[in-house]
């Protein structure tokens, strides 16, 4: 039998059945600040109790805990269908093929409001029913990788994509894009450029920071500038997103060197101590550094191995030596530190960073100030830190280092080879000098200036 209140728990059921409210019923809910009209959702079976959820007219669902609700009036009913109509995707062949890797996220998925879940609305006709435009752009086939939230990512998931990835380009496949939650997008762009070696296609990462069934989404436009760049003459591991809140344009940024800034805004990607690689407007591509890799350029080859045993670590007052001591005892393999100012940590942990040294433990030295290189011959704290074995790791991003760290680890066990692997600039996560405009560049104002 249906649950006419599916998800509902506690008072806020009782509420909603007192008043014979049930799921898709419109409702009007008058508070103690406001009064509010929409449509009763079903909750996921793991929200909080007490709460009331409904979507409102903008397309925006709020939760009122039932408390605050004075009164509550039936005004109509509407069941929601979220289910896209699929259109058959037009095959063209003079355009080129691409195909669409799922990850999860929700750039190519619906919000499912029977579950409270995001799910995939991945198959190439629900794909051309939503954003027709692909279909101008390339042939596109969409296969499901994973289905997982991006913070549940974990490097045997880049193994098996880069492996995805290279069947895909065997098969002959134009370019590559992959759907991925934005929160580590970062990291998988780093592994999949230190995996991927001489790439002879395009892979794009690209998200969305809105949910699809938002009228302000970013996820259209987001897949219609990665169909661009997969079918460009760019052939790395690049992440596409939006570069300005007004929809017009997205950027283009190396998959070494990028770095979500905020956490809800919709151009929240930033490439850090240089400026992207490019823009893609209309579709079409403006280029703003020569540096690119273009296609079919050496021989292609996948190196998926990867030392898992490797931890990330903020430098923070009073960090205490248990810590360093917990990686010993538990044979990690290697340690990123993201220091304070040029790469400094509490003199207090030294031994035990010795220690660590001593155990066959490599160790890396970033900064967390994000902008800016480690400088370790400045203090005679980071001279010592050396003379110990600690590598200072130029500028490269501590989330960047700690995915190149293991990656370095699954190629060496030698440690001379790995401190010269590791500063070897493998896929552009070194800048050898930080652009003045990097630190705080703003597109629009580069290309009114004629700076790009």
């Amino acid at each position: 039998m249906e649950d006419n209140l599916k998800g509902y728990k506690g008072k806020a059921r009782d509420y909603l059945e007192k008043y014979k409210i049930e799921i898709w019923d419109i409702i009007k809910l008058t508070t103690i600040k406001t009064t509010l009209e929409g449509i009763l959702l079903p909750r996921n079976e793991y929200a909080a109790p007490d709460f009331i959820e409904i979507k409102l007219e903008n397309n925006y669902n709020i939760g009122i805990h039932y408390s605050e609700v004075k009164e509550i009036k039936k005004l109509g009913n509407k069941k929601a269908n979220y289910k896209i109509p699929e259109k058959h995707f037009p095959k063209n062949t003079k355009l080129p093929n691409v195909t669409l890797l799922g990850t999860g996220g929700t750039v190519a998925s619906r919000l499912d409001y029977t579950t409270g879940a995001v799910i995939p609305s991945f198959t190439p006709g629900e794909l051309f029913s939503t954003v027709p435009e692909l279909a101008e752009i390339c042939n596109l086939d969409c296969k499901i990788v994973f289905e997982i939230l991006s913070e549940n990512m974990k490097p045997e998931y880049w193994q098996q994509l880069a492996v995805r990835i290279e069947e895909e380009i065997k098969g002959g496949v134009d370019g590559i894009i992959i759907g991925h939650g934005t929160d580590t997008m970062s990291f998988t762009s780093a592994a999949l450029s230190f995996m991927l070696q001489n790439l002879p296609i395009p892979v794009v990462l690209t998200g969305s920071q809105r949910s699809s069934d938002r009228p302000s989404s970013d996820a259209a436009i987001n897949l219609i500038n990665a169909a661009t760049i997969a079918t460009s003459n760019i052939a790395e591991v690049v992440v596409t997103m939006l570069g300005s809140t007004s929809h017009d344009y997205g950027l283009i940024h190396r998959g070494t060197l990028v770095r979500k800034m905020h956490s809800s805004a919709r151009d929240t990607f930033r490439t850090i101590d240089d400026i992207p690689l490019g823009m893609v407007r209309d579709g079409k591509i403006k280029m703003f550094k020569d540096d690119v890799r273009k296609r079919n350029q050496g021989e292609f080859k996948t190196k998926t191995d990867f030392e898992k045993k490797i931890a990330l670590i903020y430098s923070y007052p009073g960090m205490a030596n248990e810590l360093i001591d917990f990686y010993i005892e538990n044979g990690y393999k290697g340690i990123v530190f993201a220091g304070t100012g040029l790469g400094h940590i509490s003199t207090n942990i030294y031994k035990t960073i010795n220690k660590a040294i001593e155990k066959g433990i490599t160790i890396v030295m970033t900064t967390q100030t994000i902008h800016g290189y480690v400088g370790m011959d400045v203090y005679s704290t980071g001279r010592e830190l050396q003379s110990m074995g600690v590598i200072p790791s130029k500028n490269i991003l501590p989330e960047i280092a700690y995915v190149k760290l293991g990656w370095v680890l699954g190629q060496t066990g030698d440690p001379e080879g790995i401190k010269k692997l590791f500063l070897t600039n493998i896929a552009g996560e070194f800048v050898e000098r930080e652009l003045p405009i990097a630190f705080n560049y703003n597109i629009d104002e580069l290309l009114r200036n004629n700076k790009l």
